[in-house]
């Protein structure tokens, strides 16, 4: 499948079809499962008790490399996560979920998990340095915690790595 950026921020609309919560042996998973657009909620300290709950009162998907945590969830909704590389974690989730055609990249806050916010330029002159903001045209906010992003040099190298990831599929 080859897979074009054509802009840089898609936005993701009210509707979810999916939700994860990941537990933290997978924090690399959730990071880059955000970058790919999925709503995920990550805690570094959650228990199993706080995932399962979080799991059955917000009808997300636990996602894991526990046994044990597996074990006790699957009757509610868990994927166990076989690999130990980001990269193939994220095929499996995706393959097992059927969502390829779901990922919208650069359309979540990294912080917060929030759907970000498209703003014209003018709108981000005091929210972010003086370089970036004479530098790039494209601008998205954080509407939960106010972070903002641009498409800094780090961009080309998150985009290059979706394109593998889609391409690789």
């Amino acid at each position: 499948m080859d897979f074009v950026f054509s802009i840089i921020f898609i936005v993701v609309g009210e509707k979810e079809q999916i939700k994860f919560v990941v537990d933290c042996m997978l924090g690399k998973l959730a990071k880059w499962m955000r970058i790919l657009g999925f709503d995920v909620v990550y805690f570094k300290t959650a228990n199993d008790e706080e995932i399962l709950k979080l799991c059955l009162n917000e009808g997300r998907i636990i996602l894991t490399r526990d046994r044990n945590l597996f074990n006790i969830a699957k009757k509610s909704r868990a994927f166990l996560v076989k690999s130990d590389q980001w990269e193939e974690q994220a095929k499996e989730v995706i393959d097992n979920y059927n969502l390829w055609d779901k990922i919208s990249p650069f359309s979540r806050c990294l912080n917060c998990n929030y759907p970000l916010k498209i703003i014209e330029k003018s709108s981000a002159k005091n929210l972010v340095p003086p370089f970036p903001y004479e530098t790039f045209d494209e601008f998205a906010v954080c509407p939960e915690c106010g972070k903002t992003y641009w498409p800094g040099t780090h961009f080309d190298v998150m985009r290059l790595k979706i394109t593998k990831l889609i391409n690789d599929n």
